[in-house]
């Protein structure tokens, strides 16, 4: 059974080598190739008696200082393990390069390290806007609403006088910058720019944790992202050159979600937009999305429904229970009893039946994971009341739009407002255009957004507030 690929971003890592056991100690550089976007990645090494330990460094995703669970390092050849991203490293050293396979998933790739800092290729994003900029950008701080913490963020605003209309984009699952910068690609700046010139104030932040946020991104849940969303729009309020009565939540994936959980306790927003927003519950999207992102990768169908199988009977257990800790349990004797009916090569994979169950145990079972998978998000939909806007592309793998889409439109019921359930073809999860929708193809796409969507989002909010 493998590992559960979770929502919306992408942990990637690497290491190692020979000689003088000592030589491993220090800065290993490397480059993960996904398509035609690289990845930098850079491993720290440090050795205290006989035991190694390491951490990752992945500087395009904004995530430094992230823990090596294990690191084994004997006769020039190096195992690096980080449970918390289920990430693995197998490489050799030879010289002064390390050469290894990545694996994370359902994906794997050769990747080499060195002391030399990588040069990456260059991959320009055409759509992505250069400065100077025809209306005004201002850097701004907020406090949490309740939290002892701080956020960062960017505000654009049109030239001249006036109290406009305001959009506040919220990002997806994973530490996000304020950009939504993934792969190379920066959505949330292109639809900050786009709407800006169309004469709304925008206001995109950085995730709590994350670049210039203060908080702890780490065992947070939805719901603290949540509160995150709902300090960014208390400050919007505070503005004498924003109009309150015109704010729309603009969210994306796990964003989107966030979007309509404020939406349906606070009647002052007027409008949310839900950009591969989930409409069916939490432990059925992970099913889906696992079993999609499986087949387009190639894997064996039994494999599948296997891992189907075993991850269905984990998750009802999950659901089924009061708390993390009494699911904990469960899971755990659930997994220790899976093991011991897996073969000798797919326990070699994880280093044994004890590496088996802790590494999975550390997938499933953190807050964040045990409140999505018990999440009903038609609890919250049917109690919205604003406009909504809601696109999907038919492409998805990560949020699959036909299924979504459908439990949307049923649940949210809004007579009065304007309501429009959207798929758009051809699109992936980035709202790209796109061959299959598998994530491989996000970094090797030069469009960050399909100009299509941009004009969507601006008829609607026309619709709304003219």
């Amino acid at each position: 059974m493998r590992k559960i690929c979770t929502l919306l971003f992408i942990f990637l890592v690497v290491f190692s080598n020979a000689n003088s056991q000592e030589n491993i100690i220090g800065d290993w550089n490397g480059a993960l190739s996904l398509g035609g976007q690289q990845l930098s990645l850079i491993f720290h090494f440090e050795k205290v008696g006989a035991t190694y330990s390491g951490s990752l460094d992945s500087p395009d995703q904004k995530a430094f200082g992230i823990k090596a669970d294990e690191v084994v390092y004997e006769n020039g050849k190096l195992a690096v393990t980080i449970l918390k991203i289920g990430l693995s490293y197998n490489g050799v050293l030879v010289d002064t390069t390390i050469s290894g396979e990545f694996a994370q998933g359902y994906f794997k790739a050769p990747l080499q390290l060195s002391r030399r800092k990588v040069e990456k290729k260059v991959v320009i994003k055409p759509q992505e806007p250069q400065a100077p900029f025809p209306y005004l950008e201002e850097e701004i701080v907020f406090h949490h609403i309740n939290a002892n913490f701080d956020m960062a963020g960017t505000l654009t605003l049109p030239k001249g006088e006036g109290v406009f209309p305001a959009i506040l984009l919220i990002s997806g699952s994973g530490p996000q910058d304020r950009n939504e910068e993934i792969l190379g690609h920066k959505p949330f700046l292109i639809i900050a720019d786009y709407l800006t010139k169309k004469g709304y104030a925008v206001l995109r932040y950085d995730d709590r944790g994350t670049a210039k946020s203060g908080g702890k991104f780490e065992g947070a849940t939805s719901l603290d992202f949540a509160s995150d969303a709902a300090s960014a729009l208390a400050y919007l309020k505070t503005r004498k050159d924003i109009d309150a009565t015109k704010i729309a939540l603009t969210g994306h994936s796990e964003g989107a979600m966030l979007a309509a959980i404020l939406a349906a306790s606070d009647p002052s927003i007027n409008a949310i937009i839900m950009l591969a927003g989930p409409g069916i519950p939490g432990d059925q999207l992970l099913l889906m999305q696992q079993e999609l992102i499986a087949t387009v990768n190639q894997v064996n169908p039994d494999e599948i429904k296997e891992n189907t199988l075993i991850n269905s009977s984990l998750f009802d257990l999950i659901k089924q229970s009061n708390d993390l800790e009494s699911a904990t349990i469960s899971v755990e004797k659930k997994l220790k009893k899976i093991s011991k009916a897996l073969s000798k090569s797919d326990l070699e994979a994880y280093g044994g039946k004890a590496e088996y169950v802790t590494q999975n145990l550390r997938a499933y079972m953190n807050p964040w994971m045990y409140f999505f998978l018990r999440y009903k998000p038609a609890i919250d939909l049917k109690k919205i009341k604003c406009n909504v806007l809601a696109l999907n592309g038919s492409k998805d793998l990560q949020v699959p739009s036909k299924e979504n889409l459908a439990a949307l439109d049923v649940a949210i019921n809004n007579p009065g407002k304007v309501k429009q359930i959207v798929e758009l073809p051809n699109l992936n999860h980035l709202f790209q255009k796109c061959l299959t929708g598998n994530i491989t193809e996000y970094g090797e796409i030069q469009e960050t957004i399909s100009p299509e969507v941009l004009e969507k989002i601006n008829e609607f909010l026309t619709s709304c507030w003219n």
